[in-house]
């Protein structure tokens, strides 16, 4: 017998004995997603923690103190995905799944007018297409427990920052699909939940840096000319709001509680500035305009119009 087939066996036999409450928490290897799954293991769940390398799933396992098996899966690999819930499959059986969290996902910043049209399709293949994919991939099963969804979106879906077009653009999306997934499987009780983070402190933030100067270093030298002294300054006020963020730990306690909770809501905003930027987001466009410039230091409308002389 192949190492593959003893796996196999192996998972076959643990799934008549096992008697916990399962979850699969997609984007697991950092931030809002490893939290979460740490946080639900101890809570007693047997969580499948997805990740892309197999030395995140094994620092995952080791970081757990309930039952947390790592899973590889790309969100933008179909195959990837398929193989990922066949092998959850046989292990919850006819119980099926309690939860699915959907949280992988990337974070784009460009100017609308420069941001490379792969990269931008980038963002919705991870944050959109991605989450359609598991969900599809896993509704079965959630299904015959009659158990949860739970996006990771964000309060991004409900006001977009200048610079942050590509990633609001994505999260409101993903706020879609949500909320017609919410009405689509009511008729079985599934429930769906959308938490909306604000800032949230994370490994992400780095990144992000990194990707801001390799943005920069792309716009090439008329980009820069157009859009570098604001896209810069901005993004240093924006980055140092998310240093000072809230804890991913926040984030996964909501969860939780959409998890556990016998009448959750629809919707639930998490985080430092979170309630903040959703109320600015009902104001009038003039207002809320106005407001975004100065938070972020955007120069005046027509700053950088040319003069017209009467002559």
């Amino acid at each position: 017998m192949s190492a593959a087939d003893a796996a196999a066996k192996e998972r076959r036999r643990s799934s008549m004995t096992c008697t916990r409450r399962h979850a699969v928490v997609t984007g697991a290897s950092s931030g809002i997603g490893r939290a979460t799954a740490l946080r639900l293991s101890r809570h007693g769940l047997h969580v499948f923690a997805t990740v892309r390398r197999p030395e995140d799933g094994e620092a995952l396992r080791g970081a757990a103190t309930g039952e947390l098996t790592p899973l590889l899966m790309d969100v933008t690999d179909l195959d990837s995905v398929k193989r990922a819930a066949e092998e959850v499959r046989p292990h919850v059986a006819d119980a099926g799944l309690d939860a699915l969290v959907n949280n992988a996902g990337v974070g784009l910043a460009w100017p609308m007018e420069l941001v490379p049209l792969d990269q931008f399709r980038w963002q919705f293949a991870v944050g959109v297409d991605g989450q359609v994919a598991v969900t599809q991939a896993f509704l079965a099963m959630v299904r015959s427990a009659r158990g949860r969804i739970v996006v990771i979106g964000s309060v991004g879906d409900r006001i977009t920052i200048p610079f942050g077009g590509p990633l609001s653009a994505a999260k409101h999306a993903l706020a879609s699909v949500t909320e017609a997934l919410r009405l689509e499987l009511a008729p079985w009780n599934i429930r769906v939940v959308l938490v909306e983070p604000g800032s949230i402190y994370t490994a992400a933030v780095a990144k992000m840096e990194t990707s801001v100067r390799k943005a920069l270093q792309e716009f090439g030298t008329e980009g820069r000319a157009l859009y570098g002294a604001t896209f810069e300054a901005m993004m240093t006020k924006g980055l140092a709001r998310e240093r000072h963020g809230s804890p991913p730990e926040a984030v996964a306690a909501v969860v939780v509680r959409a998890i556990e909770s016998r009448r959750p809501r629809s919707r639930y905003l998490v985080g430092k500035d979170a309630r903040f930027l959703a109320a600015a987001a009902a104001l009038p466009p003039v207002l809320l305009d106005a407001l975004r410039g100065r938070i972020f230091g955007l120069p005046p409308r027509g700053a950088f119009a040319p003069r017209r002389w009467l002559v």
